[in-house]
């Protein structure tokens, strides 16, 4: 195939996995719940400049995703489908811009292909992706930028893109583009490309790219002060590099633990292609995945906040290092391994496992057919390695994308769903009865901005003491079994129940 039959091929494919029933399971919470609120309101009220949440100043990020789901909002209506598609669609944009960077750094077809195919079937950046955060669309601008750096060496004029792909991360995910803007820095200078400093280019990019940003965020200081600059940078960036922000901590390995859970199978195939980038790291992209690797991953260890998507941006630097690895190994047709075979063999297992599970236990038609898929293909991809057969390497990336693409269309993609009670069922139960915008308390133990999506109202968590004293102040209140059996309903009623909560009104006339 030629290079754009492999562009469109790569395209085709990765909409389809981050498109695919894409709207099938309720929003989450955290992010993905208050991005909603957030574009909502922008929705109704048309205040796209000064962003609000509940009512409030949104002050924690600034505003392009939640624009883009506004847009969306207008276009095909409020719902999960139209909360998503924007960063789904960037996300999956990712992959073809890998290849096209692959293609500058490697000056090869067949690693930049490997590397791009490797970053569409990792699971976390699928999974993540198909969110409504903020880390997927990130990272395209990101590769974007980079690719404007390699072609600025041969063509002045892409030197423009890599202010607006700075503007793009800015008014993402704020401050995280120092970092990255840092990593792109350091490269330029150990690619030797210095004299970009000196195209005009560049600079014009650098004015009319970041000033969409600058306008933003100087109307915010404008507008809010000193109270915009703490929530913004003090709490939101400088904060989760020194301390534990909500409690969200973890141990100096904590992200290498989240590569181990979640980088299989490719994983197997990192540590020779990062032997294989120190080998080349004089190289474009030797020196680009060791850069990248090494500063993301040491900035992402140290901060003192712990978050799993932290370590996002720094897949696309494996993935280029995990497929010059893997088209090592096809050119030199050197891949018997017994440990490859043990390991592949064990996956086999574990499809064979799941298959039995998801029979009797989960009853998930779907899970069924993806964990016969997943012991189909890692068996014959032992198979292949034990006879020193390089095809392996399609069979492997054909099986997870078949994988993926049966887990994104299950009702299982979104674990965390099952950490708490579905909101759906609760939400509709307040439509029903309570106006929109109204504050309703619970007893539940914390606030779940996708509950307060679902039912237009807000639900603010608090102990028996406030509930009790939220009632005599003719607040709606939603308890629990055992905290409604507490409760003095005096001059109250209870105006329905669902699942585990039950719904007091103030007003006996209800």
């Amino acid at each position: 195939m030629n290079n754009k039959q492999l562009l469109s091929g790569l395209l085709i494919a990765s909409l389809i996995l981050w498109l695919t029933f894409l709207g099938n399971l309720p929003l989450r919470d955290w992010d993905e719940g208050t991005y909603a609120i957030v574009a909502r309101e922008i929705y109704r009220t048309g205040n796209w400049f000064y962003p609000t949440l509940q009512g409030e100043p949104f002050l924690l990020k600034p505003p392009l995703m939640q624009w883009l789901i506004a847009l969306c909002y207008q276009l095909g209506g409020v719902q999960e489908f139209t909360t998503r598609v924007p960063g789904a669609f960037l996300t999956a944009l990712g992959v073809p811009l890998l290849y096209l960077l692959g293609k500058l750094v490697f000056s090869e077809t067949l690693p930049a292909l490997f590397s791009a195919l490797v970053y569409l079937t990792l699971l976390p950046v699928v999974r993540h992706g198909r969110l409504a955060m903020l880390d997927g669309m990130t990272i395209s601008f990101f590769l974007l930028l980079l690719f404007c750096i390699l072609k600025a060496r041969n063509n002045q004029k892409y030197a423009i893109g890599i202010g607006f792909c700075l503007g793009l991360i800015t008014l993402t995910k704020g401050m995280l583009v120092v970092v990255l803007a840092g990593i792109a820095g350091l490269f330029v200078i150990a690619n030797k490309q210095l004299s970009l400093l000196k195209n005009p280019f560049l600079w014009i990019g650098m004015f009319l790219g970041n000033l969409p940003a600058i306008v933003w965020y100087f109307a915010q200081y404008q507008h809010y002060g000193n109270t915009f600059l703490q929530v913004h940078f003090q709490s939101q960036a400088f904060d989760r590099l020194g301390t534990a922000v909500e409690g969200n901590t973890g141990p100096i390995w904590y992200y290498l633990l989240e590569l181990l859970k979640y980088g299989f199978p490719w994983l197997l195939f990192l540590p020779g292609g990062l032997y294989l980038s120190w080998k080349n790291r004089d190289t474009p992209w030797g020196c680009l995945t060791l850069i990248g690797t090494i500063i993301y991953l040491a900035i992402v260890s140290f901060m003192k906040t712990k978050l799993p998507w932290y370590i996002m941006p720094i897949y696309p630097f494996l993935a280029l290092a995990i497929g010059f690895n893997l088209n090592y190994i096809w050119q030199q047709e050197k891949v018997k391994s017994k440990f490859l075979i043990g390991f592949f063999g064990f996956l086999t297992v574990v499809g064979l496992v799941g298959c039995v599970y998801f029979s009797i236990v989960e009853k998930q038609i779907i899970l069924i057919f993806m964990s016969m898929i997943l012991t189909i293909s890692m068996g014959i991809t032992a198979w292949l390695i034990n006879q020193n057969n390089r095809k392996f390497i399609p069979v492997l990336f054909t099986g997870m994308y078949l994988v993926l693409l049966l887990l994104m269309s299950s009702n299982s993609w979104i674990w965390e769903l099952n950490e708490a009670f579905a909101v759906k069922p609760v939400a509709a139960l307040i439509r029903q009865f309570v106006p929109p915008a109204t504050t309703i308390y619970t007893s539940f133990g914390y606030s779940r901005p996708s509950l307060d999506f679902y039912c237009d109202c807000q639900v603010i968590s608090g102990n028996m003491a406030l509930l009790q004293e939220m009632l005599s102040k003719k607040s709606y209140l939603l308890v629990d079994n055992d905290s409604l059996q507490k409760m003095n309903l005096k001059d109250s009623k209870i105006i329905g129940t669902v699942k585990e909560f039950t719904l007091v009104s103030p007003f006996t006339n209800l």
